[in-house]
């Protein structure tokens, strides 16, 4: 675990963000889909639920990559320093509250008692805002502040570049900040 914060941290932030980025797609995806093409809701899939159907509506699928993001999330705030961890908290703490809509989601799909008798599975946020836009909306409160904390982590002020444990910062920025 400690070479993944210092080693590996770098090349784990890329891997963890290309993973987001893949997921932000398949919402993009669907958007266009519904917004662009006038699809309706139920047929748009994103790109891989137009090949496998089943992904979009598997409530596994969906909490297993709210685990994921929590898990990355959680592996790699050892790594930030100041700045950048103030952001990555706040990156983690939405999606602890993401995780736990997904789990709400799971629970009912599992059981068959959905939240407050609806005829589908609800998450709480779910009772005012329609799904596609809140799972728009959750998606971009955990990734904006991400990116934040990743821009500032690899350019780090000379206190948070003292910090570091691991070599994120850019190149030049190393170099600008040990002269």
């Amino acid at each position: 675990m400690t070479s993944l914060n210092t080693t590996w941290h770098r090349p784990a932030l890329f891997a963890f963000l290309a993973i987001v980025l893949a997921h932000w797609a398949e919402h993009i995806a669907q958007a266009v889909q519904i917004w662009v093409l006038g699809w309706p809701i139920p047929q748009a899939r994103g790109v891989l639920g137009l090949w496998f159907p089943w992904l979009v509506t598997s409530e596994v699928m969906h909490y297993g990559y709210a685990v994921i993001m929590l898990i990355g999330f959680v592996l790699l705030r050892r790594g930030f320093t100041g700045r950048s961890r103030t952001w990555w908290n706040i990156a983690l703490g939405v999606q602890v509250w993401h995780h736990f809509e997904h789990l709400l989601l799971l629970l009912q799909a599992v059981t068959g008692n959905h939240l407050l008798g609806r005829p589908a599975v609800t998450s709480i946020a779910q009772l005012v805002f329609p799904r596609v836009e809140l799972h728009l909306f959750y998606n971009t409160i955990v990734f904006l502040p991400m990116v934040v904390a990743m821009v500032l982590h690899l350019r780090p002020s000379q206190a948070e570049y003292d910090a570091m444990l691991c070599s994120c910062a850019v190149p030049a920025r190393r170099e600008a900040v040990a002269a």
